[in-house]
């Protein structure tokens, strides 16, 4: 695909998505599918030659779409829909096109500043205390996780590790692993999933 089919695409797509958004509401919710509708559709095998574009946006609204749950739809109360305004659409495109990571410092030096001043934002827009913000003395500051999901590990994660070291403090006999083995997190069972699950995992 050279530049020229590139903006072509794009421009299709976003019209498509404007077309999917707007009339998102007409839309039933949940799926009248049936299991193995959309594999009963594609190929048994990996496709030799590549489909053009207006092919692909031709089987997203007929194979794809008739066998989604429309999360966006305003008719669709569970979970927390995320990231489907016009802003963060745009967002991910760019982010997409720029092809960076910012894992590190280093990897890209503007990721990680602009991350840290979001948060920075984020945690005064919450009136959180100072010392929850990166330009505090203390170690504040925050990451933007990818998921829900994400946070709530890592922030089990984060937990166990500061517990491990408070009760080594005072059982210097003990390994890590000893101390692990002892540490009980507790949860409400109206708990999203994802608490249990970072339970399991850490």
């Amino acid at each position: 695909m050279d530049f020229d089919e590139f903006r072509d695409f794009g421009h299709a797509s976003i019209e498509f998505l404007i077309n999917y958004l707007s009339g998102i509401r007409d839309r039933d919710v949940l799926p009248t599918t049936t299991p193995y509708a959309v594999i009963n559709q594609l190929p048994k095998e990996i496709p030799e030659q590549p489909e053009h574009w207006r092919e692909v946006l031709k089987d997203l609204e007929t194979i794809i779409l008739p066998g989604l749950t429309h999360w966006q739809s305003p008719y669709f109360n569970a979970f927390y829909p995320s990231s489907s305004s016009a802003g963060s659409i745009i967002g991910e495109l760019l982010i997409a096109g720029i092809g960076v990571l910012g894992f590190s410092w280093i990897c890209s030096p503007a990721c990680t500043e602009l991350e840290v001043v979001v948060m920075d934002w984020l945690a005064k827009f919450l009136k959180l205390p100072d010392h929850f913000l990166h330009s505090s003395e203390g170690p504040g500051g925050g990451v933007i996780q990818g998921s829900a999901s994400e946070a709530v590990l890592v922030a089990v994660l984060a937990a166990r590790e500061q517990a491990v070291v408070s009760y080594r403090e005072s059982h210097p006999e003990l390994s890590e692993s000893e101390v692990r083995g002892r540490l009980v997190a507790y949860s409400s069972d109206q708990s999203n999933s994802c608490i249990e699950k970072a339970g399991v995992l850490a």
